[in-house]
């Protein structure tokens, strides 16, 4: 029997690694480009030229397919250059809990860097930054997805991910290839939210009822059954077993490299 808080319905987006201030805070930005609203200056730290270029290189390998190619935010990614956490980030010890532990709740997998590629990725997010005032906006490209292995990522498929215990390239999977491209495909493939888990209700007399999760709590698990019809029942007059799908999904989230998402996209994207 499963007794857990269903917050996983909670998630409104996939890939939110950061916090994103509001328009608002980027207007006071462009009416007081050095910072010094409320009276206190915001140091505005440059960096090398070549750490900034190495951390360039990884943000467009790792990075871009969510928040885009210059940190601008992409369909489902944050702008980072107007993150109120890269703002209140001065020793790059922010943005670096986030890049090496994740947000797995909110679809964002840690990512093992070694310290100097974190080092660089501090340094060219907060010259993305510091030259947002003077830079547009760019989204994500179809190609800024195309970057992995395909038959590594069909092994990962098979073997690793487990992805094969529930789904088939011939089957659920046919022609996904065709029905979504870009950063909606690998959305999908990170945190398909709108899966639905199956229920199985044990009612005191022994009677068994089957179907699709719909509502669970501490206090009330709900379900539609097989004739369409919701029905509910207190958690504690019940048992109850859920099998969550999408679980599976959240789980990968802290266990994915980037080299396994890039590989196992790039097997999806063949899929036609």
């Amino acid at each position: 029997m499963i007794r857990l808080r269903w917050s996983l319905w909670s998630a409104s987006t996939f890939l939110v690694g950061f916090t994103v201030s509001g328009a608002q805070t980027a207007a006071k930005r462009a009416e007081d480009p050095q910072g010094t609203e409320q009276g206190s200056a915001v140091v505005r730290k440059s960096y090398p030229a070549a750490l900034v270029q190495s951390g360039d290189a990884l943000f467009q390998q790792n990075c871009s397919f969510c928040h885009g190619r210059d940190a601008g935010g992409g369909q489902g990614g944050p702008d980072l250059k107007h993150s109120k956490l890269v703002t209140e980030d001065v020793d790059g010890g922010k943005i670096g809990s986030v890049i090496r532990d994740g947000r797995p709740q909110k679809g964002m997998p840690h990512f093992d860097f070694s310290d100097p590629q974190i080092a660089s990725l501090i340094a060219f997010v907060h010259t993305q930054q510091n030259n947002a005032l003077t830079r547009g906006r760019r989204g994500v490209d179809v190609s800024d997805l195309q970057t992995g292995n395909a038959e590594a990522g069909r092994r990962y498929f098979s073997g690793a991910g487990g992805c094969a215990a529930c789904h088939s390239p011939t089957g659920d999977l046919a022609g996904i290839a065709s029905r979504y491209a870009g950063l909606v495909l690998e959305q999908r493939m990170l945190y398909p939210k709108d899966t639905k888990s199956t229920v199985t209700v044990t009612l005191a007399s022994g009677q068994t009822i089957k179907g699709t999760l719909e509502y669970l709590d501490e206090f009330t698990v709900g379900m539609i059954d097989p004739m369409g019809v919701y029905r509910s029942w207190p958690t504690g007059d019940v048992r109850y077993n859920v099998d969550a799908r999408l679980n599976a999904h959240v789980e990968l989230l802290n266990k994915y490299t980037d080299e396994d998402i890039h590989n196992l996209m790039a097997f999806l994207q063949s899929i036609h």
